[in-house]
């Protein structure tokens, strides 16, 4: 998914085909850290065509199929399955292949242009209600992203990214200290590629960050070791 133009450089060793490190931009940060936010029951559903971890996507189907005479009165599936959080588009970097599939209500406040999955979705900021529905979430996400503030870290440094998505702010005694720490002498004995972030390659992120402690490796070197 080129548009999305995400992208992130690779320090590779070659010999052991294992991924070191990668340098990253502030959007590619923000898109790990937003992994933190993300609810279990959409955690599944973003990953159903992926292939759930375990038995997580059974626990899902089961809750998704129980019949609605079984659930108490007042309670509502969707709170499990589709969480009813209102969402600000400035804080969803990528997954956008989730918000197009379904319809999308704006609090008609306009205060920040939050969003619901839910029609009628109470606003805590405005008193107000999601009820405005958004024809086209892609290029409601991107006009957001460009013309407001969004994400978890400031965009004035690059950062350093580990195999197993530890992130740092990246400085030279930062980079030469990380180089000392893997044993490596020279950074020219290592494979720098760059490679584009796109939907696809996000969610293989997602899945494998709760499978593997090597994900950057996983991800683009195609290697599954633990």
């Amino acid at each position: 998914m080129a548009e999305l133009d995400m992208k992130l450089k690779l320090f590779i060793d070659t010999e052991a085909k294992k991924v070191l490190f990668a340098e990253a931009g502030k959007d590619i940060v923000d898109y790990l850290f937003y992994f933190l936010s993300l609810p279990v029951g959409t955690v599944v559903r973003l990953l159903q065509e992926k292939g759930v971890v375990g038995c997580l996507a059974d626990l899902y189907e089961s809750f998704e199929n129980l019949d609605q005479t079984f659930i108490r009165s007042g309670k509502d599936k969707d709170s499990l399955i589709s969480p009813r959080a209102l969402l600000n588009p400035a804080e969803i970097p990528l997954l956008l292949s989730d918000l197009k599939s379904r319809k999308v209500y704006m609090c008609s406040g306009l205060c920040n242009g939050k969003m619901s999955y839910v029609s009628n979705t109470f606003c805590n900021d405005c008193k107000k209600y999601a009820n405005i529905e958004i024809p086209d979430v892609a290029a409601h996400v991107a006009w957001r992203t460009k013309n407001a503030g969004r994400g978890f870290v400031k965009g004035v440094v690059t950062y350093i990214v580990m195999d197993n998505l530890e992130v740092k702010p990246m400085s030279a005694n930062t980079f030469i200290t990380l180089l000392n720490k893997l044993g490596v002498k020279e950074p020219d004995e290592l494979e720098g590629r760059v490679v584009e972030l796109g939907v696809d390659e996000g969610l293989q992120l997602l899945k494998a960050s709760m499978e593997s402690k090597t994900v950057l490796t996983s991800v683009f070197l195609g290697n599954t070791g633990a």
